[in-house]
């Protein structure tokens, strides 16, 4: 009996393992393995794979599977533990259809185990169309969802992983989708590290992400996904990376197509390879063979590349015995089953933002309304409830279904598109506006106004997915598009109660919304059966308790130029505006009362921890679910610091009368700040804590009634530098 090669000893390392691997390909065997469609080597038992697949809300774009909320509305839930759970479901569901699809020989895209998400880019800017598929603008929320996020895709056995996640785009990308393949992201020291990049080294240091995916664009001149800056010395060496690279779809002909930092195309590939692109998700690596042949790259490269990308395979089980692979066993049945779409359904419920509620309209009592009219172009869409990169429901419930289900018999539903989502009319043939006088005779003829506006994916997106007709999946402004504000004001005028439903991946500018209408819901992408969550928010079958993962400015006047990746006037570290609706902020049915804010020590030598403490009471008349936020200010910074920054949050349920207690700890990372040259400074001083439901900003306390609760601590001794 002959001795088995090493790479198919289970019994050694998959590094071993990898590294016997390649030394047995030939070099046009190792190149063809490092394009995302990786031929089959059948002489060493290597099956064809597809490396490209997408994991960002759900399987995606691989057939049936369970949809959630889009990824913002997932970070609008606050909820670790939550994202940790919706990140395992789709890792089952990957691997019941992967297993499923290789008995039946396909291969194909989006039906692998490599799952290109989460998307951890900073939502810096409202007007950027990819900003849904991101956790929001704080890089400390955006880190701590994205770090549950990996871990629940990945698994936790001790020898396999359940998927392989992908951070991404690595780094200082969010827009203009235009202009991605040629622009180039200009961005400071002290940005870079205080705002685009923690997260994605949290996603490495502590997540262990297997994958990191590069941008298309340019960071300070240099292309991301050939970036000896990014992915050289701060991925590979500073965090001590040990996982493989990809690029983004086709963004290595962008060198020298439009960035014009190189010439042809095996000097492209070159430089992807040299400084740590291990895969290429489009063809320009088949250029390797030349570039090799040219002198531009070493076969050394491209075996170290090879070998990362054969250990992630192997740490997938693909060259196990599945008896031996935990997640081998997983069947098809476990795919978009009831366990599932239920759990969707709990995170679109917790997903829901409840930004207004006049004279507590809401909930409403469905036994007291005689007729309800369901108005709006998002009001009966399912593309308003999926967000973009998503799979296939079995069963979808828009708000008109899912209102008309939970009325029963109790009310007659008056339902009216109104308008198109952004053109003038809906009929090809129609006059403009020609859907206004039905929704106008439903609001007459009804009790009380459902009123469904926003955006959805075909208009707020990637370049090349979204419509070109609308910025190119960018939004030019952040208005209501088409004549959707001229719907809702004719609406308005009837004088019927009105509830206005914003279907959207992003912040919108509705001030004239929240000055007149009395009752308003955020409810994102909500997810396939988002129309149940809704109705069951309306109806009082629970409180909502969601907070907004991005400031809602009130115009886009107030924002600096889309293009200006400094932090100055963006977000709420460093807005000096009055926000509309302020980030971290979101309405219950019931109340909340903070007391006994502690901390553990009031002065502390710099380096130390500070344990803070403090009870949160339900004073209301519902159970609900309560995001205990925690903020801190640097009172007497050297340079310029956030006016506050998010460095705590609990996720706390309380039934009426119950009391908790939360703790959090201060470390001395959340208490330094990032100086001008992007060093990390924990600095002597005053530090000031706030802990409550909100920011601490005015607005916040305007629109919620309670102020947070404030203290403060001293920091002493000498300024240390420590790892940021």
């Amino acid at each position: 009996m002959s001795e088995i090669p090493a790479y198919q000893n289970e019994g050694l390392s998959f590094e071993e393992r990898a590294r016997d691997l390649v030394s047995r390909m030939s070099l046009e065997e190792k190149v063809s393995q490092m394009v995302f469609t990786a031929p089959a080597i059948p002489r060493l038992g290597v099956p064809s794979y597809n490396w490209w697949s997408e994991g960002l809300h759900g399987v995606a774009r691989a057939g049936t599977a369970t949809v959630f909320p889009q990824a913002i509305g997932m970070a609008a839930t606050f909820d670790e533990d939550l994202l940790h759970q919706v990140a395992d479901v789709i890792a089952t569901e990957a691997r019941a259809k992967y297993h499923q699809f290789q008995r039946k020989g396909d291969h194909g895209i989006y039906k692998g185990l490599t799952l290109w998400s989460p998307n951890v880019n900073i939502f810096r800017d409202p007007r950027w169309g990819r900003g849904h598929e991101t956790y929001g603008e704080d890089p400390y929320l955006t880190g701590r969802l994205g770090v549950a996020f990996i871990k629940g895709l990945q698994g936790d056995d001790s020898k396999y992983l359940k998927v392989a996640a992908c951070a991404k785009h690595f780094a200082v990308h969010s827009g203009p989708e235009s202009e991605r393949h040629s622009f180039n992201a200009v961005v400071t020291e002290k940005d870079l590290r205080e705002t685009y990049l923690p997260a994605f080294k949290e996603c490495v240091k502590e997540a262990k992400v297997e994958a990191v995916m590069g941008a298309y664009n340019r960071t300070n001149g240099e292309p991301c996904c050939g970036s000896e800056r990014l992915l050289k010395k701060i991925l590979r060496e500073e965090w001590e990376f040990s996982g493989h690279v990809t690029s983004d779809c086709w963004a290595i002909k962008d060198f020298h197509e439009g960035h014009g930092v190189t010439s042809t195309a095996p000097e492209s590939v070159a430089l992807a390879v040299n400084n740590g692109c291990d895969l290429n998700c489009g063809n320009m690596y088949l250029n390797l063979l030349i570039a090799r042949q040219e002198g531009l790259v070493d076969e050394s490269t491209i075996d170290r590349a090879v070998t990362r990308l054969m250990v992630t395979r192997m740490k997938l089980g693909m060259f196990d015995n599945p008896e031996h692979v935990p997640y081998a066993s997983i069947p098809y049945a476990r795919n978009d089953c009831r366990e599932h779409r239920e759990l969707s359904l709990e995170v679109s419920k917790k997903s829901l933002v409840l930004l207004k509620n006049s004279d507590q309209l809401l909930p409403l009592d469905k036994t007291k309304i005689g007729s309800i009219a369901v108005i709006g172009p998002n009001a009966n869409s399912r593309k308003a409830l999926i967000g973009n990169y998503h799979g296939t429901a079995s069963q979808y419930t828009t708000v008109l279904e899912g209102i008309t289900a939970a009325v029963g018999e109790h009310a007659r539903i008056y339902y009216a598109e109104g308008c198109h989502l952004y053109k003038d009319k809906t009929e090809g043939l129609g006059e403009p506006g020609d859907r206004l006088a039905e929704a106008v005779s439903a609001a007459e003829m009804s009790d009380v106004v459902i009123l469904c506006l926003g955006l959805d994916e075909s208009i707020e997106g990637e370049e090349g997915d979204a419509s070109n007709e609308y910025a190119s999946g960018d939004k030019n402004d952040l208005s209501l598009p088409g004549l959707q504000q001229q719907l809702l004001e004719a609406v308005f005028q009837v004088g019927k109660p009105v509830i206005l439903v914003l279907l959207s991946g992003s912040a919108l500018a509705v001030g004239w919304a929240d000055e007149n209408i009395p009752a308003i819901i955020q409810a994102w992408y909500p997810g396939a059966e988002g129309g149940k969550a809704i109705a069951a928010l309306l109806f009082g079958e629970y409180s909502p308790s969601a907070r907004l993962p991005v400031t809602f400015y009130r115009t886009s006047e107030e924002l600096p130029d889309f293009r200006d990746y400094s932090m100055k006037n963006r977000t709420y570290r460093y807005m000096t505006c009055e926000a509309l609706y302020p980030f971290g902020y979101g309405l219950s049915y019931t109340r909340f009362l903070y007391s006994g804010l502690t901390l553990d020590r009031y002065r502390i030598n710099a380096g130390e921890t500070v344990i803070c403490s403090a009870k949160v009471k339900n004073i209301g008349k519902y159970a609900s679910d309560e995001v205990v936020q925690l903020y801190l200010k640097d009172v007497e910074a050297s340079v310029e610091v956030p006016r506050w920054q998010l460095r705590g949050l609990r996720k706390i349920h309380l039934n009426p009368g119950e009391e908790k207690e939360v703790e959090f700890f201060l470390t001395p990372r959340s208490m330094a700040l990032v100086d001008q040259s992007g060093k990390c400074i924990l600095e002597p001083g005053l530090f000031e804590v706030y802990v409550g439901g909100s920011q601490p900003d005015t607005r916040s306390e305007k629109l919620t009634g309670a102020k947070v609760l404030r203290d403060t601590f001293e920091v002493t001794g000498s300024a240390m530098e420590i790892e940021y």
